[in-house]
């Protein structure tokens, strides 16, 4: 048990999880690899299966010390005394080993800067600012030395269902080799990259397509006239996958992933390149969307013929992956291991993105007069069940007493008003 009172062995676990689905030009990216990205995923999987249709899931359902898959690469931070320096409620033994930290470590302020966990713990504000969970994966140099690549996500969590008092966070990580024998490597990949041969293209994504003639209009163009080459090939690749996917009539699972990864990958690529992107849209004749950016993605990959109700979901899909910064190469393996598949993301992201019920300020009025503490107490013939109220009318008498000349019942609409503004 690694807690700020001791420590146990933590328990540990082979990930079995089928890797059929892998392939080569499904995770072009070089990163920290599969086992960490699926940490990742099954982490997240694990935040959404405890939200039981609550904004966040409650503090008392999480046990990250008997969580065998990724609690020793965890840490709970506790925000019930502020957020300027929240406790460390909870830390990982893995996760404690790396940082070399010891049971005197109990809060933010006592982290080492150039830590591990100062990767994940710099990011918690902006749980607090997007009140949803944040992905996040980078490189830097540690304490020791040594260049280090690394994965995490934050998730929220509540002790009352509204306040974000609570943060797990959850972090992987993987040492590199020095920057030489990586600079070499690099080198001779480029080396192969160049001199490898490079298939032409032969036909456009499918017939009836909303860019059935892009590509074909864009090699026939000059280099200034056409959409950025890399741009559009990302986008035909794109319609490809999914040109196999709707052959299957979206029947094979992973077929769609990687169509919907492809998608993803195309939408990252659009956001690095705007410019590009928009001429794209404007020749397949798709308008954008400020408050649905990810339909025209979805629209020129599977086509503005597709069935609407799909592109609603596949976009919401998209959207709920740039939220969560699942990285370039993963959101298929992301749809992989979510609860519920599609149907669980498209899901979450509404209920990430329904605005908060607004409080009806009558039953809060009520309920802060119900705690406070009475100023005099009078016998009053008024068949009144305890928490009942009563609205009396008095007026002051020649003595300076209060003299009790008329009520109004407590659920009588009229009284509404006054007692909001009693409460105040």
């Amino acid at each position: 048990m690694d807690t700020l009172r001791g420590f146990e062995d933590d328990r540990t676990e082979y990930d079995s999880h089928d890797q059929a689905d892998l392939r080569v030009d499904d995770n072009a990216h070089f990163d920290i690899g599969a086992d960490e990205r699926r940490m990742h995923v099954r982490a997240y999987n694990h935040w959404v299966s405890l939200l039981h249709g609550r904004a966040y899931p409650s503090i008392e359902d999480l046990d990250p010390e008997n969580i065998a898959d990724f609690g020793a690469h965890s840490v709970l931070l506790d925000f019930t005394a502020g957020i300027d320096n929240p406790a460390i409620q909870f830390l990982g033994r893995a996760l404690r080993t790396e940082c070399d930290l010891d049971s005197s470590v109990t809060h933010i302020n006592q982290v080492p800067g150039r830590s591990l966990l100062s990767r994940l713990t710099d990011h918690y504000l902006q749980i607090i600012a997007n009140r949803a969970p944040i992905g996040f994966e980078a490189e830097f140099v540690s304490i020791r030395g040594h260049n280090t690549m690394y994965r995490g996500i934050l998730m929220p969590f509540s002790s009352d269902d509204d306040t974000i008092d609570f943060i797990y966070g959850v972090i992987n990580w993987k040492e590199l080799v020095d920057a030489e024998t990586q600079a070499k490597l690099d080198a001779e990949i480029a080396v192969a990259v160049r001199q490898a041969p490079r298939a032409a293209v032969t036909a456009p994504a499918w017939a009836s397509g909303p860019s059935a003639d892009l590509d074909a209009s864009a090699i026939e163009q000059g280099p200034d006239e056409a959409a950025p080459a890399a741009l559009s090939d990302q986008l035909m690749l794109a319609q490809q996958t999914a040109a196999a996917a709707r052959a299957a009539d979206t029947r094979s699972r992973s077929a769609l992933y990687r169509a919907l990864g492809r998608a993803f990958d195309f939408s990252t690529a659009a956001s690095a390149d705007p410019a590009g992107y928009t001429t794209l849209l404007a020749k397949a004749g798709i308008a954008e969307q400020a408050r649905a950016p990810m339909t025209p993605i979805v629209k020129l990959v599977f086509g503005a013929d597709y069935d609407k109700t799909r592109i609603t979901e596949f976009a919401a899909v998209l959207a709920h992956a740039r939220r969560c910064n699942v990285p370039a190469g993963a959101l298929a393996d992301f749809l992989d291991m979510a609860e519920g598949g599609i149907k669980g993301i498209v899901a979450a992201e509404r209920a990430l993105k329904r605005p908060t019920p607004r409080l009806d300020p009558l039953a809060v009025a009520r309920d802060a007069l119900r705690a406070r503490a009475p100023i005099t107490t009078i016998d009053f013939p008024a068949e009144l069940a305890t928490g009942d109220f009563i609205l009396l009318v008095a007026r002051a008498d020649d003595s300076g007493r209060l003299a009790i000349v008329g009520s109004v019942a407590g659920d009588d609409r009229r009284a509404d008003p006054i007692i909001v503004q009693a409460a105040r």
